[in-house]
């Protein structure tokens, strides 16, 4: 006779053999989904079709960048759970316009701002250089847009003529420079705020000693804004034909003339002749078939975006040149070590600068900065490696970005020549140390630290005790020491005094057009004025190619990206981070307070600059 389990038993086995299923069913379910991922990647997929009288598309998302931040993974993700992206590449958005104004099958361009969160004027410039190329091929360009701010409106105001949702508006009210001042807070919170600095203008760590802006660095970023917006102003009335005096006017009037508009910002933006049409979406779409074509499903305008565009065009690109540049793209904060897109890694950017100089089919390299600035000591292994290059006979020419300032102006001090955007940000030759403690902050909570050491300085150097003499001394010592080097590397390349060099360094901005007047760059022009210089130094003709020299994946990322994107939309991803820190003034915030810790008990000594523009 069988012996009948116990109630609580039988619970048990039933529970296992619950638990053992679903695990059974949960792996079977992965294993047939990575069969169907690896079926998906193994189809063919033809690249679309681009037909007679298509219309080219530009929506920039997110922010305009010179490089894809993160990994092609998260993009990968990003896309096949339908978010929109956060991030286009300019050279993407340029490569695209040139190929269709070769292309007998694009008649017109539109140009739609909506989706774009923010772009540099060294961007737009060469974005305006691109447009103007398409508009001698003969075809048209348009804008369309809801909600225009100052730098969607520059790109709206590269088309013929814009066209203005009735409910919109164009907002233009200036360059700024406004950031938030901590001193008060961190008294409060009782932090000492340990700082070392050369130069009375570089003011990247002000907001940490100071509840307000000094003079000096008030006065030093309105010459380089004033300077910028100088450019945005000439340009806007260059190419919408109104006078500078009237344009002006009606930024400085704003309120006046909304007023007498009856508070209708369409129609006065109509009124100053800032745009063209006011046009709803549906009225647009139809007015736009009858320019070009007409959609499959006849409710809009056959049109093809950029993304779609390359990868139809691919073929275009491959025609046969003579010589190659290599391009290295370099953006984001300068750190020591690796790092993924969107940071300059000094191991990473040395590796692809070396990759890129010991491949004999590359005649030169272009260095592509856009960096504010970073770690000192990571800025000068990579000036090293641009030296190293160099004296290998290989050339380097630097194109700089929106930015190139401090350590990105240190790095390009290695190059055989450097030049600037008009609008690009450079400069802020100065060095800074900072290191917070936070003894009395943990005093306050009844915390102390207390011990001995073998020497009056050890174990002295720690974030619950309050900043050493001696120490206070050494680190104000390292950081003149390294404004000294940096002083005459600046010398040295340059060919300029340190006397001269002093006189335009101590830490001040200049935007591009200022810096070439006083000798910190070569020339100023595009990426494209640059390539063309690398290439005449090298003795190429106009028919070289220009290759990307992109950061190597891992084995990962290779296998991930060889699988079909569409499969992952099977994945259902929630963003991990709360509305409320991806507001604009708290990512401000967390980025200040990720600036001041982020070496973890350790000086930070910086070739930084804290100078965007909004």
């Amino acid at each position: 006779m069988t012996e009948q389990r116990s109630l609580p038993v039988r619970m048990w086995f039933g529970f296992w053999r619950t638990l053992d299923l679903t695990r059974k069913i949960i792996l079977n379910l992965i294993f047939f989904g990575l069969l169907y991922l690896l079926f998906l990647a193994l189809m063919p997929q033809a690249p679309q079709r681009v037909d007679a009288d298509t219309t080219l598309v530009l929506r920039p998302y997110g922010n305009v960048v010179e490089q894809y931040s993160g990994s092609p993974v998260d993009r990968l993700i990003q896309e096949a759970t339908d978010q929109a992206p956060i991030e286009t590449r300019l050279r993407d958005l340029v490569t695209a316009i040139d190929r269709a104004a070769e292309d007998s099958h694009i008649t017109q361009m539109v140009i739609d701002t909506d989706y774009l969160s923010g772009v540099g004027m060294a961007s737009l410039l060469e974005l305006e250089q691109a447009v103007q190329r398409f508009k001698q091929s003969g075809k048209p360009v348009i804008a369309t847009a809801g909600m225009l701010g100052q730098q969607q409106y520059y790109l709206a105001a590269l088309a013929d003529e814009i066209w203005l949702d009735p409910e919109g508006l164009v907002w233009i009210d200036g360059f700024s420079n406004y950031r938030n001042f901590y001193r008060e807070g961190l008294e409060k919170l009782e932090v000492e705020v340990n700082l070392f600095r050369v130069g009375e203008y570089k003011s990247a760590m002000e907001p940490f000693i100071r509840d307000d802006m000094s003079e000096e660095a008030k006065e030093a970023a309105l010459f380089w804004i004033g300077g910028l917006w100088q450019q945005y102003l000439e340009g806007i009335s260059r190419l919408r034909g109104i006078p500078l005096e009237s344009l002006n006017a009606a930024i400085v009037d704003f309120a006046d003339r909304l007023e007498a508009a009856e508070g209708d910002f369409a129609r006065m933006a109509l009124e100053v002749g800032l745009v063209d049409r006011l046009v709803a979406a549906p009225e647009a779409r139809s007015e736009l078939a009858r320019m070009g074509a007409a959609n499959l499903d006849g409710d809009s305008y056959r049109a093809v975006g950029v993304e779609a565009y390359l990868q139809s065009t691919a073929s275009m690109s491959l025609q046969p040149q003579s010589g190659a540049i290599a391009v290295v793209v370099a953006e984001g904060e300068i750190m020591s070590g690796q790092h993924s897109p969107g940071k300059i890694g000094s191991v990473s950017i040395s590796s692809q600068l070396r990759e890129a100089g010991r491949n004999s089919a590359y005649d030169a390299i272009v260095l592509r900065l856009n960096s504010p600035g970073g770690e000192s000591f990571a800025s000068e292994v990579i000036r090293r490696e641009i030296r190293a290059l160099r004296d290998q006979g290989k050339t380097v020419v630097v194109s700089m970005g929106d930015v190139a300032a401090s350590g990105g102006y240190w790095i390009a001090m290695g190059s055989d020549e450097v030049w600037a955007s008009p609008a690009s940000i450079t400069g802020s030759i100065g060095v800074f140390g900072i290191l917070p403690t936070f003894a009395d902050t943990l005093g306050r909570l009844g915390i102390h630290t207390d011990g001995v050491g073998t020497t009056p300085m050890a174990g002295k150097l720690r974030l619950d005790l309050p900043l050493d003499a001696e120490l206070k001394r050494i680190f104000q010592s390292s950081v003149e020491n390294i404004y000294s080097e940096f002083i005459q590397l600046v010398s040295s390349a340059r060919g300029m005094t340190v006397d001269d060099v002093q006189e335009i360094a101590r830490g001040r901005v200049w935007n591009g057009n200022q810096a070439a007047d006083r000798g910190l760059v070569d020339r100023v022009g595009s990426l494209q004025d640059a390539l063309d210089a690398a290439a005449r130094r090298v003795g190429l003709t106009e028919g070289y190619r220009v290759v990307y020299i992109e950061p190597k994946l891992s084995a990962l990322e290779r296998f991930v990206l060889d699988l079909s994107s569409s499969a992952l939309k099977l994945i259902n991803l929630e963003p991990g981070q709360s509305r409320l820190l991806q507001q604009p003034l708290m990512q401000a915030l967390l980025s200040d307070l990720r600036l001041l810790l982020r070496n973890d008990g350790q000086l930070t000594i910086a070739a930084h600059c804290m100078c965007s523009v909004r």
